[in-house]
């Protein structure tokens, strides 16, 4: 059964498993389905079947992922999810080792390229939306001075208002109310820079 709780990665193993680009389509393919079987996950990021299989069994190794109960009557079929409702990297988790930072920042990129293709998907196939969709949709930046202990609350803050929605959207989805739901994919970014 997926943990309720976000899986926080603090080995070097785990931390590269799950930096392979292809590994992390598969695991966001995955969060989104909730439950899938390679060949459907094949389908959705376009690999051959023994490929994905082959990242899904490293993703399970490294407890990111676990076997799910078979949806259909087909028992040859191999059920996934999640093992838990998300994964972090946190920085006083890695900063101590170089190959654990050298992992992190690696994570870090092929997780912010995947982001920045999918929302490049979304501009480019904005109009196929409904204007409901597109007026809803949102895009912002805001460049605030703050203190490390600011932004630490503010990315508290932002990250609880996240789950308070996707925990509701999840009951309402199990309840059934499943009209005009749509998969909705929320980036933020906060760090300092200089000018």
């Amino acid at each position: 059964m997926t943990s309720p709780e976000n899986r926080r990665i603090t080995d070097l193993g785990t931390l590269k498993a799950i930096s392979h680009p292809l590994r992390m389509r598969l695991y966001r393919a995955l969060f989104v389905a909730r439950t899938a079987t390679a060949s459907q996950l094949a389908d959705q990021v376009d690999e051959a079947v023994s490929l994905v299989s082959y990242h899904l069994r490293k993703l399970a190794d490294h407890g990111l992922i676990e076997e799910a109960e078979t949806q259909s009557a087909d028992g040859r079929e191999r059920w996934w999810q999640p093992a838990s409702y998300g994964i972090s990297v946190q920085e006083e988790d890695v900063r101590n080792s170089p190959e654990l930072v050298a992992a992190s920042d690696a994570f870090g990129r092929t997780v912010n390229e995947q982001r920045v293709e999918l929302h490049r998907r979304f501009l480019d196939e904005r109009l196929t939306w409904s204007d409901e969709w597109r007026s809803a949709s949102v895009s912002g930046e805001w460049l605030p001075r703050l203190t490390a202990a600011e932004l630490t609350a503010l990315g508290q803050e932002l990250e609880a208002v996240l789950m308070k929605h996707d925990q509701a959207a999840r009951a309402a989805e199990a309840a059934g109310e499943t009209e005009g739901r749509e998969n909705v994919a929320v980036h933020f970014h906060a760090f300092p820079y200089r000018s």
